[in-house]
């Protein structure tokens, strides 16, 4: 087995490290997550075909096309959604001490982040948004409802936080992640204000962490993208920056710098390409098979254990971020990390949920004697 030593490796050093050290602010969004599945045949009330890849999906709306069509949708599960709930659900589950900014209610925290809000600090600013999950066993289709987020601003993080408690909350916290900036529209100028009003009069302190996780960025005008790439670059003067993202916003990504999926034979080649163009600390990209990753020091790719009918996918690649950025908290190496990421996200496509920090141990133990379910 090609990675067991490496396995065995972080297997070991999770048990010498504890993740209760690990202070976290996270924010800005929110959604109320509805996983549904698409009815291919129906046998009776109870029971039903559904569709299982997108392809087959897809040719269902090609075929209507000039007609219509009737789509019977399955509701699943209803759960917390939104990229910066779940990572930081993720790792509140793992022990480590979390506050949340974020869109989880606005009169009242809605009832799908209850059991959330009891794990860690949080701070709700506006309501959520809501999202339907369309899931396939090759992928999923997002399908999101924004109107909520757009009162997410500084102007309301000011009013509901405070620039001083925001401060303060920055300055204990040794990462700092900001999570879903394609759907929060006002991210840009909510960053560019942090720069000019917080970042000056931070205490001198070691180089804090900070996560960033664009969202597929594909709807987004071009000079956004690139203006918020540019905050990356001076967010980095200051914080050690790490830019996380899917392989199709990888490429997307590149294609803002003139390059195309064919200029590169794999996605460590796009992490080389984009850390270099981007210019800060570390670019990691998490394709649904393996992760790659490449910083200052390092660059590693590692195969994940894929799963072929995972239970749920919304929130994959947010459990592959907190997996990750988890094993960079503690001091693992570049490597290591990339594969806590995948195992993190590989407990999560199993179990529909997100493991605790012995089940993910646990996990990469079996993982490495080839015990885990296809």
């Amino acid at each position: 087995m090609e990675n067991k030593k490496l396995l065995q490796t972080v297997a070991k050093k999770m048990k010498d490290r504890d993740p209760k050290q690990i202070k976290i602010l996270m924010g800005f969004d929110g959604f109320v997550d509805q996983v549904l599945h698409v009815v291919d045949k129906r046998y009776d009330a109870e029971h039903f075909e559904r569709v299982n890849y997108m392809e087959d999906y897809g040719k269902k709306i090609c075929k209507a096309a000039g007609l219509s069509l009737n789509v019977e949708m399955v509701p699943v599960q209803t759960k917390l959604g939104g990229n910066g709930p779940i990572m930081a659900n993720s790792l509140a589950r793992h022990g480590c001490k979390m506050n949340y900014i974020g869109s989880l209610g606005k009169e009242n925290v809605h009832p799908v982040f209850h059991e959330f809000t009891e794990n860690v600090h949080a701070i709700s600013i506006s309501d959520p948004g809501f999202t339907d999950a369309i899931e396939f066993l090759d992928g999923k289709i997002i399908s999101g409802k924004l109107e909520a987020l757009k009162e997410v601003s500084w102007e309301t993080i000011v009013e509901k936080v405070g620039i001083k408690k925001l401060t303060e909350l920055i300055e204990e916290s040794d990462l700092i992640g900001f999570e879903n900036w394609t759907m929060l529209l006002n991210t840009t100028e909510i960053w560019k204000h942090i720069i000019r009003e917080i970042v000056p009069n931070l205490k001198k302190q070691e180089r804090k962490v900070l996560f960033i996780d664009l969202a597929d960025p594909e709807k987004r005008m071009k000079e956004d993208i690139l203006e918020a790439l540019e905050c990356l670059k001076t967010f980095d003067d200051t914080f050690e920056t790490i830019l996380g993202l899917n392989e199709k916003e990888s490429y997307e990504i590149a294609e803002l710098y003139g390059k195309s999926k064919e200029d590169f034979e794999n996605v460590l080649e796009v992490a080389e390409f984009l850390k270099g163009q981007i210019q800060i600390s570390e670019i990691v990209i998490h394709p649904v098979k393996e992760a790659s990753g490449c910083s200052r020091k390092e660059k590693a790719s590692v195969q994940g254990p894929y799963c072929e009918k995972p239970k749920l996918t919304t929130g994959a690649g947010d459990n592959f971020n907190a997996g990750f950025i988890l094993g960079r908290m503690l001091g693992f190496n570049l490597e290591e990390s990339l594969l806590m990421g995948t195992a993190n996200s590989g407990f999560y496509v199993r179990e529909a949920r997100s493991a605790t920090y012995q089940e993910l141990q646990q996990f990469i133990e079996n993982w490495s004697e080839n015990k885990l379910e296809a």
